[in-house]
């Protein structure tokens, strides 16, 4: 699936953009919202942003900012005229990838969906190679873990056989679609595998967001009440407090705020633990998807990852592959030095009630577990995950 968003106001080069793009293309009216949008997209290097040309001293900061904070993005600057000489160099050294006209046709669309999807795949093999490199002692799992896991999930899917084959009927009757969603994770000494789910959300969730959440803002009568509202709410340039290169890249500069790099990097990591996007009510989750998620029945299909030997039974949670990239200079990089699986230390240790925990407690805990792990805490960690089976939040 290929992301296409566009970042402007022109409505004839966004219609014309629309008629020609594949797939879905959704339109965003400011910084703020572009933030907000690329926040929901897990597979990032999936991702165009068409950014509208304008004024270079004011778009190319924000242009700049956007790279900085999503730098598997691909940005590509829509401009009727070709960028000469300095201008062009101010463009590419804000984070330009390529450009486009706004006549675009539709043959050049798909060439830039065949290069993202080349790129991708690039990255990945890179990204492979770079862990691979990084890691000087291996983990091997071993045999009374192993042992166990073959034997626990071959026993689960045969005693869960009827839920899984009724759960596989359910979502292909209510909806169109793989009844199975597959996602890249990094796991053990940086392993990257398919991550199985049952598909809870409906097969075209990307278009039913544009609808719910951009289309109407380009709604005749409602641009002026739209634009009042996000200046009431959102600062026009805080973009989610974005770092100021213009500040030699030491301060994030807002409307209403001034705040340090340092401090902005320390917030940051604080949220990392909420980098898995989860909507509450999303409309976009079938009925079947609700009932799944609330009862933990769409990880079922973890079984079989941890039957292959791509997870275990118990152990740290596999992470996207942007998430675990985050992790490959920092002293946390030994979570990876253990197993990974379908239920952990951390998982058990806050969750239920308030279930706050910041991003270096969860950190913290992973590494104790690649340390600590054992028979007896694994079979601890499994009773008490059934006391948090099921989740009490509608996401």
């Amino acid at each position: 699936m290929i992301y296409t968003l566009y970042l402007g106001r022109d409505q004839a080069i966004l219609k014309h953009i629309a008629s020609v793009c594949p797939g879905m293309l959704i339109p965003l009216s400011g910084l703020s919202q572009a933030c907000q949008e690329i926040d929901t997209i897990r597979e990032r290097y999936n991702t165009m942003l068409l950014v509208e040309s304008g004024n270079s001293s004011t778009l190319c900061p924000m242009i700049a900012e956007l790279h900085k904070r999503y730098p598997r993005v691909y940005i590509i600057l829509v401009t009727p005229t070709a960028l000469q000489g300095d201008e062009r160099k101010l463009y590419l050294k804000a984070g330009i990838s390529n450009m486009i006209s706004p006549d675009v046709t539709l043959q050049r669309m798909n060439e830039l969906v065949e290069f993202l999807a080349q790129r991708k795949q690039y990255k990945l093999r890179e990204f492979k190679e770079k862990q691979r490199q990084s890691l000087t002692k291996p983990f091997h799992l071993p045999l009374w873990k192993r042992s166990f896991d073959i034997a626990a999930s071959l026993g689960a899917l045969l005693v869960l056989s009827p839920i899984l084959l009724l759960t596989a009927l359910a979502i292909r009757i209510e909806s169109k679609g793989d009844i199975i969603y597959r996602s890249k994770r990094v796991g053990t000494n940086y392993q990257v595998f398919d991550f199985l789910k049952f598909r809870s959300m409906y097969s075209n969730a990307d278009r039913r967001l544009k609808e719910l959440s951009a289309l109407n803002q380009y709604a005749a009568g409602k641009a002026d009440k739209k634009k009042e509202q996000e200046k009431a709410a959102t600062p026009t340039i805080d973009v989610n407090q974005l770092t100021d290169d213009a500040a030699d890249g030491n301060l994030l500069i807002g409307d209403d705020f001034v705040i340090s790099e340092e401090e902005f990097t320390q917030q940051q990591r604080d949220k990392q633990e909420n980098a898995f996007v989860k909507i509450e009510g999303d409309p976009r989750v079938t009925r079947v998807g609700r009932f799944i998620r609330k009862y933990s029945i769409d990880e079922l299909p973890q079984l079989i990852n941890i039957l292959k030997g791509d997870m275990s039974v118990v152990g740290n949670r596999p992470l996207p592959l942007y998430e675990a990239e985050q992790l490959t200079n920092d002293d946390d990089i030994e979570r990876f030095l253990g197993p990974a699986g379908l239920t952990g230390l951390w998982q058990v240790e806050k969750r239920g009630g308030a279930g706050a925990m910041s991003a270096a407690e969860r950190k913290q805990l992973d590494v104790r577990y690649a340390h600590e792990f054992s028979f007896a805490m694994d079979l601890k960690i499994i009773l008490r995950t059934f006391t948090a089976f099921i989740q009490k939040e509608n996401v």
